[in-house]
């Protein structure tokens, strides 16, 4: 079994460029209706995760006051300035099925690059817990 067999490709994936400005960000992780989602730079390469708290605290940081907090503060932000580099490691899609199932242990999606680092999709957790619940039945 391979990744290539769980693998949603990039162009059913929501994901961001990094140069996005916060606000076009937001709006497009709130059209995905997803709490994170992949982003990538004008290469296509992955540089990350972005998450809804991600964008929650970067723009209390930037607001003194909970009654004063606007979008227009953060405008000249993208979304390269609060990515938390790291936090979600990709996975190469030659990658060890057992190497996959512990990265989906710790987060919801695992986001799959290609050997020179361009994203191509993600693998889910619930995709891989469907094809282990419906091996396990036979």
């Amino acid at each position: 079994m391979s990744i290539a067999s769980f693998l949603m490709p990039k162009a059913e994936v929501s994901y961001l460029r990094d140069d996005m400005t916060l606000r076009q960000g937001l709006e497009k992780l709130r059209r995905s209706g997803y709490t994170a989602i992949p982003v990538i730079d004008a290469e296509d390469r992955y540089v990350g995760v972005i998450s809804e708290g991600d964008f929650l605290w970067n723009i209390l940081e930037r607001n003194e006051h909970l009654k004063d907090i606007t979008l227009k503060r953060v405008e000249h932000m993208a979304v390269r300035d609060i990515l938390q580099n790291g936090k979600v490691q990709p996975a190469r899609i030659d990658t060890a099925m057992e190497t996959l199932l512990e990265q989906v242990m710790r987060q919801n999606f695992v986001p799959v690059i290609d050997d020179r680092n361009v994203f191509i999709g993600i693998v889910t957790r619930s995709d891989i817990i469907k094809y282990f619940v419906a091996h396990s039945k036979k």
